[in-house]
């Protein structure tokens, strides 16, 4: 891993000890395409819970904490708050942070899969996902398990870094469904079937 990838995950080294975590150092090479890439969700039972939504782009994991998680339902707008980048092998992590570290709790994945940038489909401007985070409005469509379609996010506060404030709001596409509540009613992990509570356990 080249100086400058190194220097995308210098947030994210400083704030954990991977070594006691248990966490990806993030070690792996990273990826070029910067377009489209992996996404995924990780319910994390820190000191409250909350999900984490991440998207691939430019080689590390762009991230947000959804403290209600995603939603199916176009009306209701999501708080969400930019986190620092993760490396890409973060995707698959599923287990407990100990107590005294950072994040300390357990977490696990509770969707994942592909997207497409959206705004790179659009004719007369098309923006890349770096340009996207920049201008503070990202369009993807979800290609995943349990969540499918059109999801925006809008930064309303702050910029393009950490603690910078966004909403995350599903589109109105077939992938919409006001009487879904997949928070509740789909807990579980999509790579391992366990719940948080079977995952403390082990």
């Amino acid at each position: 891993m080249g100086k400058h990838d190194d220097d995308k995950l210098a947030a994210y080294r400083g704030k954990r000890d991977t070594g006691r975590s248990g966490e990806p150092a993030g070690d792996a090479a990273a990826s070029d395409d910067e377009d489209s890439g992996r996404f995924v969700i990780q319910k994390h039972a820190a000191s409250t819970l909350h999900y984490d939504l991440r998207l691939e782009v430019g080689g590390v994991l762009k991230s947000w904490a959804v403290p209600k998680g995603p939603s199916t339902d176009p009306s209701e707008k999501r708080f969400a708050i930019r986190t620092e980048d993760h490396p890409l092998e973060y995707a698959d992590f599923e287990g407990v942070i100990p107590e005294g570290e950072y994040g300390a709790g357990t977490v696990l994945v509770w969707d994942q899969g592909r997207y497409d940038n959206l705004r790179a489909e659009k004719q007369d401007n098309p923006k890349d996902m770096v340009a996207s985070l920049d201008d503070g409005l990202v369009e993807v469509r979800l290609h995943g398990e349990k969540l499918a379609g059109g999801y925006a996010l809008k930064r309303i506060e702050g910029g393009n870094e950490e603690q910078a404030k966004w909403l995350l709001i599903k589109m109105r596409d077939d992938g919409a469904d006001a009487r879904r509540n997949p928070t509740s009613t789909e807990p579980n992990s999509v790579l391992t079937g366990r719940d948080l509570d079977q995952i403390a356990g082990d």
